[in-house]
């Protein structure tokens, strides 16, 4: 699979938020969205980056930036994991791995998807303005929050 790339259309997201409430990728058009795909609810590392993501929520809303995490977990695993954390930002169910595909996330481990830990900034436009193709879990929240102010102060977050 090959991952999308800067100046890519950003293909649409339904995800839900802790409350149940519903969003959509293309309804926060004209904000920036970090869109990050994890393997899996309540592991390590996974935990980890969500968790950094969550603690830096406000400053990335601040400089006009979103959130979207992305799995294969259910919508009830997705549930417990945003409670038992406190996340606060939305979760989207990829059971059919349909989301994924769309981003050009992951490879195969002979007969088997084996999903990567890859981010993607969607712009203010709805297109895809940078990739983070292997992420750093522990470290993830920084670097988004570093880029997502840089384009906000040189004026490239529609691009």
């Amino acid at each position: 699979m090959t991952l999308l790339a800067p100046g890519d259309e950003a293909p649409d997201i339904t995800a839900r938020r802790r409350d149940g409430s519903e969003l959509t990728l293309s309804s926060l058009r004209g904000r920036q969205v970090l869109v990050y795909f994890y393997p899996k609810d309540d592991t390590p590392g996974c935990t980890a980056e969500a968790r950094g993501l969550n603690d830096n929520l406000a400053a990335l809303t601040e400089s006009g930036a979103d959130v979207i995490g992305v799995s294969t977990d259910s919508w009830d695993a997705h549930h417990r994991f945003a409670e038992k954390y406190g996340l606060e930002f939305a979760l989207a169910s990829d059971s059919d791995h349909a989301v994924r595909k769309a981003y050009g996330v992951g490879r195969m481990l002979g007969a088997l998807p084996v999903v990567q830990r890859v981010s993607f900034l969607v712009g203010r436009d709805g297109r895809i303005a940078h990739v983070w193709p292997h992420v750093n879990a522990a470290r993830h929240a920084a670097d988004v929050l570093e880029e997502v102010r840089r384009r906000t102060r040189s004026g490239t977050a529609a691009a």
